[in-house]
């Protein structure tokens, strides 16, 4: 193991809450700083600390995906450009939910239950009355609390945050972050449907030892690694024919530039990658560590996954196709519905991106339709848009023109409903993917 993965274990090993500073980690583990200060950075980059603002950087919790919907503390901190006054040891944790303190203090106590943000001015009684019943609070208007308030926050371990923006703009803030990370939830990686239980072979492997391999894999391509797990290439397996000397060394026969993604890319432009390169099997490194591979097949069942699922929050998208009716017909759809305000450019007629969006996700769902097909698009053109005016009704035909074997192309007329006026004319074209 390298002093680099050796520092990035230690630091997993930390506390959550700890400090975590170059010098301290150069000193305890006898690396040089330039070293201890790359494998910090990778280990911020990892999501196991962070840097704050006149605090340092801290050991905090790795947020799984499966909990992207709830902030944690220190992401509020980032969030409003606030002050941490106490309670550093509990910001990785995460918040249920935010309150706001603009009640009796009666009133206040069904709301104070532990797991929530307590949102208050400089009431001093209601920022202990929440700490003490395990809230978090954050003061807005820039305003301060007592030294003997901080204690008290570093004695639970909850954060105390201060920020300058009021309270409405705060709460704002917030509720928009909340939103993002219910789209970012809803968007399916590469690291939630990679196989990390990989077939592979080493570089000095031999063409016998390669053979006893394939009959365990799956696959038609197996990664070829160096000692410390680092991808080197892929040895696909016809090329392992009956003729050559089994005692011929992997190194000699496999691909040496091949494609990769990372963990992190999602599941959509990977299937972009699939249509255009045409791998079967593509290696997902870290770096240039191999963490998994993904297939072909496996792209498919997740996009399919994908659009059977009810999503939590609207996306421009969503809202502006949530004001149109869709409705079949032969060999294609047909979109309706009329203008609004959401759709206006600023010289008050309709957006041409707006329409233009209106259009081409009449096409994509045309050929989605047609059999359940996912689809890449490979061109969308668009040969004329006509002004039109708020609360005008329009709709939208597209019809599927060309069927072939990997590109489709749908023609797209945006009409008048009154009068039939053909105001709007494309062209999609899409290559479909396939199993």
């Amino acid at each position: 193991m390298s002093k680099h993965q050796d520092i990035i274990k230690h630091i997993e090993k930390l506390k959550i809450g700890s400090k975590v500073s170059v010098r301290s980690i150069a000193g305890e583990l006898q690396v040089s700083e330039g070293t201890a200060y790359r494998a910090i950075k990778d280990a911020e980059n990892g999501g196991l600390v962070n840097t704050i603002p006149r605090v340092g950087t801290v050991r905090v919790e790795k947020v799984e995906k499966k909990h992207i919907e709830k902030l944690t503390y220190l992401e509020v901190v980032n969030i409003i450009e606030g002050l941490v006054l106490g309670g550093t040891q509990g910001l990785s944790m995460t918040l249920n939910n935010f309150v706001i303190g603009a009640m009796t203090m009666e009133s206040m106590k069904k709301y104070i239950v532990p797991g929530n943000l307590f949102i208050v001015g400089d009431r001093e009684e209601a920022q202990i009355n929440a700490l003490e019943n395990g809230c978090a609070v954050l003061i807005t208007g820039g305003l301060k609390c007592s030294d003997f308030v901080k204690h008290l926050a570093d004695e639970r371990k909850l954060p105390l945050i201060s920020c300058s923006y009021d309270t409405f703009t705060t709460a704002t803030m917030l509720n928009k972050a909340i939103s993002e990370n219910l789209i970012k939830k809803d968007i399916l990686l590469i690291e939630d449907i990679m196989i990390i239980e990989i077939s592979s072979v080493n570089q000095r492997d031999t063409i016998r030892d390669v053979r006893e391999i394939i009959k365990k894999s799956k696959h038609s391509k197996l990664p070829v690694l160096d000692d410390n797990n680092k991808l080197l290439g892929m040895l696909d397996i016809k090329d392992v024919s009956a003729d050559i000397n089994e005692w011929e060394l992997v190194l000699n026969l496999m691909i040496r530039n091949v494609i990769t993604l990372g963990p992190k890319t999602s599941v959509a432009y990977a299937a972009h990658v699939m249509t255009w390169e045409g791998p079967e099997l593509i290696p997902i490194v870290d770096g240039k560590t191999l963490v998994g591979v993904v297939g072909r097949n496996d792209i498919i069942k997740a996009l399919q996954h994908v659009n059977k699922q009810p999503h939590g929050v609207e996306t421009v998208d969503d809202m502006v196709l949530s004001n149109f009716v869709c409705s079949n017909l032969d060999n294609g759809i047909c979109f309706g519905g009329r203008i609004n305000t959401q759709m206006l450019n600023n010289t008050g007629t309709g957006s041409w991106s707006t329409l233009s969006l209106i259009m081409s996700a009449a096409g994509i769902n045309t050929l989605r339709k047609k059999n359940q097909l996912n689809v890449e698009v490979d061109s969308f053109t668009v040969f004329y848009v006509r002004p039109v005016q708020l609360d005008m009704k329009i709709i939208i035909n597209a019809k599927i023109i060309d069927m072939g074997k990997n590109i489709s192309k749908v023609e797209i007329d945006m009409l008048l409903d009154e009068s039939s006026e053909i105001i709007g004319k494309a062209l999609l074209s899409a290559r479909v993917i396939r199993k």
